[in-house]
Order: structure tokens, then sequence, then C-alpha cells
């Protein structure tokens, strides 16, 4: 692949990621706080490929013509008298030196080395090189699907290891809006006590339990959706039913010391009791 189509594939593959940056197509691939480095790194691409076009695109700076006639003869390295091959120096030879300052068979327009056989054939660049394309365009025109019930039924829940059970008291509000993983950490590791009898607000999606019975999942990334984890929680009470899978719902309830056991990583999984959902 010559440089012209590696810029084609960096301005393609810079527009992509600076699509997906200014609208939530990243979330589908990182998480939210690395959208300035996307988008730096997409005007870095952007600005190599166009760089590499100019730089390739150019017009070729002229190339001073040869003199063939005029120059005196010069020793060569036999001690013999060699000329430019004209009749009026009084050279010993026929052959004209001047043909070396000129473009010879090896060598291209612009005085680089060009692919060739034997006979003086030239070869060009095996064009397979162009498929690195297919992936670029993949990513413009085809967007992965959003982690979700799916994702979630595959790994454990990642609250599986102790964890700091020193929690600070809940916002004000009644129901206080809380992320389905500080209710989980609260009611795993500090058995309901930060929380009381506090009415609680979680948002998340629907998916289906150990029991068949749909529970509100949350997924975690650290970094980006390879290493996204879920967090689920089991519902009891009135409980959202007749919902498919990846339903976004908003649930209010309290805590219960229910707890249940993920199949997956039989790791703990704690429970709400909702009393009203939307």
């Amino acid at each position: 692949m010559n440089r012209q189509a590696q810029a084609v594939v960096l301005l393609l593959l810079g527009g992509a990621v600076i699509r997906a940056s200014i609208t939530d197509l990243y979330l589908r691939y990182v998480k939210e706080g690395l959208r300035p480095f996307l988008i730096a790194a997409g005007l870095l691409l952007v600005v190599a490929a166009i760089m590499t076009l100019w730089y390739e695109l150019r017009p070729a700076a002229p190339r001073p013509l040869a003199r063939t006639g005029g120059s005196p003869a010069h020793g060569s390295a036999d001690g013999s008298l060699v000329g430019n091959g004209s009749a009026g120096n009084g050279s010993a030879g026929g052959d004209s030196a001047s043909g070396s300052l000129a473009d010879g068979p090896g060598e291209t327009p612009t005085g680089g080395p060009a692919e060739h056989d034997g006979n003086g054939h030239s070869h060009h660049e095996p064009r397979v090189g162009w498929l690195l394309i297919l992936p670029v365009l993949g990513l413009l025109l085809v967007a992965p699907p959003a982690l979700g019930s799916y994702a979630a039924s595959q790994a454990g829940t990642a609250l599986s290891a102790q964890q700091q059970s020193d929690y600070p008291p809940l916002p004000e509000g009644d129901p206080v809006s809380v992320s389905v993983l500080d209710y989980a950490s609260r009611a795993l590791f500090d058995r309901g006590a930060s929380i009381g009898d506090r009415r609680v607000l979680l948002t998340g999606f629907i998916a289906t339990g150990p029991d068949g019975q749909p529970i509100l999942a949350r997924m975690v990334l650290s970094c980006c959706a390879a290493d996204g984890r879920p967090i689920k929680l089991g519902l009891t009470g009135d409980v959202p039913t007749g919902l498919p899978n990846d339903s976004w719902v908003e649930v209010t309830g309290r805590y219960t010391e229910r707890l249940g056991r993920d199949p997956v990583n039989d790791a703990e999984i704690p429970y709400l009791e909702v009393e009203s959902w939307r």
C-alpha cells in the first residue's frame, strides 16, 4: 500500500472517530470520561492524513539539466582519459560519461528506486492493502449494540469481592436518587445500615434473573466495553412484569435483607423491595 492509500485510510479512520465522539455512539465503545481523548485522537489522524496527501500530491521540483558538452577530459581510476563523448574534445573513448547525470532506467522520475525485474518491466504495488479500508468502513457504517441484558447474563456481578463498608449518609430527598452500584454496595457490604428506611430511586435495564424473574442491571466500565461488568439487583414486591429485556425503568423502593446468588460466579446479589416503577 502506497502513502496515498495509507493517507486515505487515516482520513477515514479519523473521521469515524470524530463522528462517534460528537454523538452518543462513543459510549458503546468507551466510558464517558474518555471523550476528549477520542476527539483529540481523531483530529490528529485527520491532520496526519491531510499532510501526507499534500506531501504526496504536491508538484515535483524541476531537476537541473545535465551538461552535454564543453567539459574538459578528466582522468579515470585506471589512468585513461574519459570525456563526455563529443568529438571535439579529444577523448580516448566514444562512450559518453554525462549519461550518469540523468535519470537512468533504475530510477523513478523523482529519483527514487522503481520496482522492476531483469527485463526492465516495472511492478505495481499489491492492491490487497486497500482491504484495510473495510474495517474502517465498518466503523463508519455499522454501530455495535450497546451492552445490555445479554452481556449481563454472560458475566457474573462485579460486586464479588469485599469492599470498603464505611459509606457516607445518603443525600437529602424522598425518594433519594442513587445509582444501582451505590445501592448494591451499601446493601451488600454495609448491610443497609447507611440506607436505613429511606426510599431510593434507581434507574437500570431489565434482564432475566437466575430464577427467571426480572432483575435490574447496569454495566460498569473501567475503560471500554471490553471490560464491562454487570451490577445485578434482584427485585421483590411490585416487580416490573411483562417488559422485554433491555427495557429501561425507574424503580422506587426500600432496602431489604433478602439476598440471592449469581449462577455465573456464585456472588451475592442484593434485592430491592419495589414500591412503584415506570
